[in-house]
């Protein structure tokens, strides 16, 4: 009987509104019309917003760090991270839209043009409304910002590529060639420089402000100074040099520019180092560091991305840092482990190299080490938090174990955080290591409970190494020393000695940068910018540890090919314009770059 009354309330429902004339002409209720986006504030905010949402950032199960000489994933779907795989065979696969985990969907060519595309409807809307104040000026830099923005991600794996301004119609011709690097880069710039114009020097940092503008241009400037741009010369005669470097003009001009544009952003006085340089221990140092990143902002941060929890619990694309990439004892999955090369290239807590040669350090690694170390990476016997039920009653004390134990008849019994142990075997690292950095121990991490801090899209140590960076090309070592050390300090580590200078300098600085800025998105583009990719994408090591029977104390012996990698010829330098993209384009089939 309830069933018969549904039906005739539904039919009744239906006579009256067939008789009403108006109703197939109610405006749909999950859209609003242009007209009315763009005669109102609130809607055009929320337009903008989402263009924020075109953003990349790290925490994903596969981040850039595995693309370069930082980590390695430890799955063996895409990157096959096994012995004597190559590393050469996932760079492109990872970085295309079809990639497995879409890790990288915001970076593709075709979703970085379709957020210029939203800024340029913007643009083109927002004067034809003729909306103005304060409010609509700084929506206009803050889109200014992201277009620039999205053209600094294109010009960084490509070079130059097109100048798109405007939003193409249909009738609009689509045959447009790459725009010189030079052009990329000023047009970049110029973005920057209408942006910085119109933002405030400081504000909410989700949003763009002043700081965030004048940072993305030092960042591009410092790129375009490069010796990757410098010349073409290295390609042994690429016919068109100007898509991937400077073809006219001085080096050390540009250097200067990066300069300058570093110093503007100090200059702001907005932002200064987490924390504090002097410290009672190294404990006291680590945990400083620890904390940069375990807020939802501080005096040290310049962008911030926040993410929507609530709406994608359950989403891979959620930023779940902590599932991703803690260790497997833990029933985490043990991402993207950090490989020896990186772990050795922490200096001693005396500023001197760490050497395996050394017999003191190779038998006790991981002692006296720089507090970064400790607050980056996971090894063997750091303490990290108390173990899951699952295995709580055999690691009451809540120590990694990448180690494995010999037993009174030989057979030996492997760590709960290795691959032969028993908790997730298939996420246990290969290196020896696992990821602390970001990661906060006090959250219980799964795939529906996750921390909420922010990705730091951009943060003031960056902008101080940038400044010390550009210092060091001109030859203003001791302006450059300054800086470095400020950067040192803060991590509770001694100054740049004083005789050190030239290429000796050189090196004490990027490996600085490789130390502070690792796995922040930055390593992969340096090492080709710096032109030492070729020396530097070698086989993965890590490290093997075995207790001895009856002892507390391990034996080390390093792993020298835990994933084959390999340089794979100069074209590795920039990515290659997408075939679809060609197809579609034939002035780019024409003029494709490197």
């Amino acid at each position: 009987m309830n069933r018969i009354k549904n039906i005739y309330i539904l039919l009744l429902i239906l006579l009256i509104t067939g008789c009403n004339d108006d109703f197939l002409e109610v405006a749909p209720l999950d859209r609003f019309s242009d007209s009315a986006v763009w005669s109102d504030p609130a809607l055009i905010t929320a337009y903008v917003d989402n263009i924020y949402m075109g953003q990349h950032h790290a925490f994903q199960t596969e981040m850039m760090s595995s693309l370069s000489d930082e980590s390695m994933d430890v799955w063996d779907w895409e990157a096959k991270p096994i012995l004597n795989s190559e590393i050469s065979d996932s760079y492109l696969g990872v970085l295309s839209p079809w990639h497995w985990t879409g890790d990288y969907y915001n970076l593709t060519w075709n979703s970085l043009y379709k957020n210029i595309r939203a800024c340029n409807l913007f643009f083109e809307n927002i004067e034809k409304s003729g909306l103005e104040g304060d409010d609509i000026d700084k929506l206009k830099g803050e889109v200014h910002f992201l277009r620039g923005y999205f053209y600094g991600w294109l010009m960084s794996f490509y070079g130059g590529v097109p100048i798109i301004d405007k939003a193409y119609t249909p009738t609009d011709e689509f045959l447009v060639p790459r725009n010189t690097l030079e052009e990329t880069v000023n047009f970049i710039v110029a973005d920057c420089d209408a942006a910085a114009a119109m933002l405030p020097a400081s504000g909410d940092k989700a949003r763009a402000t002043k700081g965030a503008a004048l940072t993305l241009k030092s960042k591009i400037l410092l790129y375009a100074a490069s010796d990757l741009f410098a010349s073409a010369s290295w390609t042994n005669g690429y016919e068109n040099p100007e898509l991937i470097s400077y073809t006219s003009g001085s080096q050390m001009d540009r250097w200067k520019a990066a300069k300058d544009a570093a110093k503007a952003v100090i200059n702001l006085g907005v932002y200064s180092l987490y924390g504090g340089t002097s410290f009672d221990s190294q404990e006291a140092a680590t945990q400083n560091y620890i904390n940069i990143f375990l807020n939802n902002g501080n005096e040290e941060d310049i962008f911030l991305s926040f993410f929507d929890h609530a709406n994608n619990a359950n989403n891979w694309d959620n930023p779940n840092v902590g599932l991703f990439n803690g260790p497997n004892g833990w029933e985490n999955w043990g991402g993207n482990t950090p490989i020896g090369q990186l772990v050795d290239d922490y200096e001693m807590a005396d500023g001197t190299y760490f050497d395996w040669s050394n017999p003191d350090q190779a038998a006790a690694p991981y002692e006296n080490r720089d507090p970064r170390f400790y607050a980056n990476i996971l090894y063997d016997g750091a303490y990290w938090k108390p173990r899951p039920e699952s295995t709580a009653g055999t690691d009451p004390t809540g120590r990694v174990q990448t180690g494995s134990y010999v037993q009174a008849d030989g057979t030996t019994i492997p760590g709960l955080d290795t691959r032969q142990g028993p908790v997730q075997d298939w996420n246990g690292t290969y290196t020896g290591y696992y990821l602390r950095k970001f990661i906060d121990p006090a959250v219980n991490h799964t795939a529906t409970n996750m921390q909420k801090y922010p990705w730091r899209q951009m943060r003031y140590a960056e902008v101080l190494l940038n400044y010390a960076e550009a210092c060091i090309e001109l030859g203003e070592e001791g302006e450059a020393k300054t800086y470095l050390n400020m950067i040192r300090n803060r991590a509770g580590m001694p100054d740049v000695p004083v005789s050190e200078t030239g290429v000796d300098l050189m090196e004490r600085y990027r490996n600085e940068r490789r130390i502070e800025l690792s796995y922040e998105q930055h390593r992969y583009f340096d090492i080709r910018r710096w032109m030492i990719a070729p020396d530097v994408i070698t086989p993965a090591e890590g490290i093997k540890i075995v207790y001895p029977y009856g002892s507390s104390t391990p034996t080390y012996s390093v792993l020298d090919n835990v994933q084959g990698r390999a340089w794979n010829d100069n074209k590795s330098y920039f990515l290659p314009i997408l075939l679809d993209e060609l197809n579609r384009n034939n002035e780019l089939i024409q003029n494709p770059g490197y």
